[in-house]
């Protein structure tokens, strides 16, 4: 396909509008944009790599201030960044407010960064299903650094450890009390923690809030895919760019280890893994939805779901029984 090959030159020269048009063909759902998006990817595949950070934390943590700062910083020693900020989308309208470069203006207009929002649609913790491709693309593209910001925490963090090499958690000081009901996930999946607004009234706070999480930190079972130290909180502040140095430093540390240890490459081989095996149930579940008969069959169990006359796991059961059964 000319279109493709032309779309993909574009992409390896990193040109910043061949890849937005190369991101908007992957988050199209019509079915002859699959089928080109598959030939684009797969046209790129392994071309290059670059060092992928995870980051979430709750509304209202400063993560659009550091991506900002912490970009700039990159940006400023020579570095491409790309960005990828998942918004979250109406569960009625399905419409995003997408604000996330408005946020980021200076590092909008910087040549060596590429920001991108995407709603996440109907996505688990606000990851868009395609951001995986996503950010193959930004790696194609030759950006050294790919941000892929997600909205919330909880179940999200799993879905960005499972495209990311590096997972960071922004809080605020004093913030423990909102994380409790998932402090430990949050903490087995966290690579770095960083304490945000360590600055001001609230260094006092932020300082407290780091010495507690590096405490519970130590209490947790070593990871074998971490060296001595990690994972770890650290101080931050976006607003007035301090702790960013030392905490790219200690990202680029923990990354070196992992590639000299073979954790890296086990670890993207594993994720490679699980994002074939989420694309074979989308496509089954799909399936399922296009067959007339099955739909039908569905929306009659589900009627009778919803009136109470079925248990959700016996309707269940009986589809799948017609599923299995020989036409």
């Amino acid at each position: 396909m000319k279109k493709i090959s032309e779309l993909a030159e574009g992409v390896s020269r990193g040109d910043r509008r061949a890849l937005a048009r190369a991101i908007t063909l992957i988050e199209s759902a019509r079915a002859d944009h699959r089928a080109e998006a598959t030939a684009l990817l797969d046209a790129l595949r392994g071309s290059r790599q670059a060092l992928r950070i995870g980051l979430s934390g709750t509304p209202g943590v400063g993560k659009s201030t550091f991506i900002e700062s912490f970009g700039m910083m990159l940006t400023g020693q020579g570095l491409k960044v790309a960005v990828l900020a998942v918004d979250p989308s109406s569960t009625r309208s399905g419409g995003s407010i997408l604000g996330d470069k408005t946020r980021m203006e200076r590092l909008s207009r910087d040549p060596n960064a590429f920001i991108r929002p995407s709603p996440s649609q109907s996505q688990l913790g606000g990851v868009a299903r395609r951001t995986r491709e996503a950010v193959m693309l930004c790696e194609a593209a030759g950006y050294d650094v790919v941000l892929i910001e997600t909205v919330g925490v909880g179940q999200s963090e799993t879905m960005v450890a499972e495209m990311s090499d590096l997972f960071l958690l922004l809080i605020a000081p004093a913030g423990g009390d909102e994380l409790q009901g998932v402090k430990r996930g949050i903490m087995e999946i966290a690579d770095i923690i960083l304490v945000n607004k360590a600055d001001g009234d609230l260094k006092p706070a932020a300082t407290r809030t780091c010495a507690d999480y590096t405490g519970a930190l130590r209490l947790l079972r070593k990871r074998p895919q971490d060296p001595e130290g990690f994972p770890k909180a650290l101080l931050v502040s976006a607003l007035e760019e301090e702790g960013l140095k030392a905490a790219w430093q200690e990202m680029q540390a923990l990354a070196e280890w992992r590639k000299a240890n073979g954790h890296w490459q086990a670890r993207r081989a594993a994720q490679a893994r699980h994002w074939f095996e989420e694309e074979v149930r989308h496509g089954l579940l799909a399936r399922l939805s296009d067959d007339p008969e099955i739909r039908a069959r569905m929306e009659q169990l589900g009627t009778e779901v919803a009136g109470g006359s079925l248990a959700p796991g016996v309707a269940a059961q009986a589809l799948l029984e017609a599923l299995r059964a020989p036409k």
